[in-house]
């Protein structure tokens, strides 16, 4: 157990790698056993995760289970440094509920090279974690270009008619970002060397102190660098024409990962990289890309409207979505950051679940056109009641994680300013008519095609998949404080920075000073209880005495 409480945020990256290992040990004939092997990988990396929800301290705003190794040579400053805060660690838990799920959706969907798709699968995993918990710039850098790697081949090998086209597409557009992030990392680890008395390093940590203390013509030119990259990924408009291509040609399981997780890692950067590292430059820069965010909420809404490809809808709605988590980061206050992180995990259960269902009817009749459906619901139930829940958690109804999402994003976006909240919310009334518009057209109403008449409903595997991303969407919609409460601290710190312009302050902190922290913790607690029971004890004695 020592060595878990020690390793555990290096055991989440490296053990989805020799669970790769273990595939290729399996006999290549054996698919169901390298599916159950696969699917037996990702839960014990849900496991695992937990172990941090376990002994994770919400009242601090420090970096957690930190663990800081030589990796290159001492005198270039590069180290394997990770940690997760309130922030980092909801993401991670995110990635591995999805997972999982992605791989069960995989069974029906993937009828090829099924070994080769769920060993990219599992070094996409690693990829993610190893993101999320990297602090140390340059091994946040490794893994960001790592995850680009299986993407490519999982769309580029399994996707659609014109899957090369939309991988390729992909590809660039994120390596171009990713050069200009690292031009920035270079020119931020030189300008700390500059400084006397600095020795080199690539740490956030020590580069949060550099960073903000730059002018602000130096932090705008760099803000700008990071911002581009991470916007790309969001993506940003009008950075966002990679996006609906990748959705359309990516299979099931791709597009599931892509909008759950993947797209996260643009509004992670700049929760974690831009925004803290440079207050100055993103108070500057806020009102630009909030105006960005509020054409892209608008602009995806009404592309979406106009779609008859259910995918595509779907892939054009995640900009408008997107671009409200866009928009709550640079309103920049507690409202707008709480927000955002919480409609970023509601995105990745609504419109990862709206994609799961499109694969099912799309491995049923093979077409993702409007115009051949409709009337789903009297031959497929219970597909329907999936189909309704996802797509109300989508519309962000209240009673859904969505409703409180968009609710704490327009609050904070009205607090920075009311015409920006007003322009903003137009896009929730255009995100309700398209999304309840699709429904209609898809599942209700009466059946043309005969086609459908044969359909089968979703069976025990489906179910199972659908059902627990449809139960996340209504516990997410009424008990939002594991989220928020986990993450409250380090948000709260982040916006204290901002406003104040100064360095985003934070500690390692290892799992040993965690077990220590919390035994003082609950010895505080326990001390304040019996001393309150004593206090009680002797009021209900001198009343009985009067």
């Amino acid at each position: 157990m020592a060595v878990v409480h020690e390793w555990i945020l290096t055991l989440l990256i490296f053990f989805p790698l020799a669970g790769i290992v273990g595939l290729y040990v399996l006999p290549a004939s054996a698919v169901g056993a390298q599916k159950a092997f696969a699917l037996g990988v990702c839960m014990v990396e849900l496991l695992l995760s937990l172990h941090l929800v376990a002994y994770f301290l919400p009242g601090l705003s420090d970096f957690q289970f930190a663990q800081r190794l030589e990796w290159l040579p001492r005198s270039t400053g590069i180290e394997y440094i990770v940690g997760v805060d309130g922030m980092s660690l909801i993401l991670v838990i995110l990635t591995t509920v999805l997972c999982p799920l992605v791989v069960l959706s995989s069974y029906s969907s993937i009828t090829k090279n099924m070994r080769e798709f769920l060993a990219l699968f599992l070094l996409l995993e690693a990829s993610m974690i190893g993101a999320l918990v990297a602090l140390d710039l340059v091994l946040f850098y490794v893994f960001w270009e790592a995850m680009l790697i299986p993407m490519y081949f999982i769309i580029g090998i399994w996707g659609g008619k014109e899957r090369i086209y939309a991988t390729t597409k992909f590809f660039l557009y994120t390596v171009v970002g990713s050069l200009l992030m690292l031009v920035a990392f270079a020119y931020l680890y030189y300008l700390h060397g500059q400084i006397p008395g600095n020795a080199p390093t690539t740490s956030l940590i020590e580069l949060y102190k550099t960073a903000a203390s730059l002018p602000l013509e130096t932090q705008l030119w760099l803000f700008a660098a990071t911002a581009f990259a991470f916007a790309i990924k969001v993506p940003l408009f009008p950075f966002h024409t990679w996006l609906p291509d990748a959705h359309v040609q990516a299979p099931t399981p791709g597009s599931v990962i892509l909008a759950g997780v993947l797209l996260k890692m643009g509004t992670y950067g700049l929760m974690r990289i831009s925004i803290p590292m440079f207050p100055d430059a993103s108070k500057v820069a806020a009102p630009f890309l909030i105006s960005l965010s509020i054409v892209g909420i608008v602009y995806g809404a009404l592309i979406a409207w106009r779609q008859t490809d259910i995918k595509k809808l779907v892939a054009y709605s995640s900009v408008s979505h997107l671009g409200f988590v866009v928009a709550g980061l640079f309103a920049l206050n507690e409202q707008g950051f709480n927000g955002a992180l919480y409609q970023m995990v509601n995105h990745g259960i609504s419109t990862g679940a709206l994609f799961l269902l499109i694969g099912v009817i799309y491995e049923r009749r093979h077409t993702r056109e409007m115009s051949e459906f409709g009337g789903l619901a009297k031959v497929m139930p219970w597909y329907a009641v999936f189909f309704v829940i996802a797509t109300m958690g989508s519309v962000a109804l209240p009673g859904t994680g969505g409703f409180i999402g968009e609710w704490l994003i327009l609050l904070g976006v009205f607090k920075a300013d009311p015409l920006y909240g007003v322009l903003a919310g137009t896009g929730v009334i255009l995100g309700a008519v398209y999304m309840l518009w699709m429904a209609l057209k898809t599942i209700w109403g009466p059946i043309t095609k005969p086609e459908n008449n044969r359909l089968q409903d979703v069976g025990p595997r489906e179910s199972f998949v659908l059902g627990t991303l449809c139960v996340f969407i209504f516990v997410f919609g009424f008990a939002s404080h594991p989220i928020l409460d986990h993450a409250q601290t380090t948000l709260v710190h982040l916006k204290r920075s901002v406003a104040m312009g100064e360095p985003y302050r934070a500690r390692l902190v290892s799992m040993n000073e965690l077990i220590a922290e919390q035994q003082e913790h609950h010895v505080a607690s326990a001390t304040k209880r019996l001393e309150n029971k004593r206090s009680d004890s002797k009021t209900e004695s001198e009343d009985r005495a009067q």
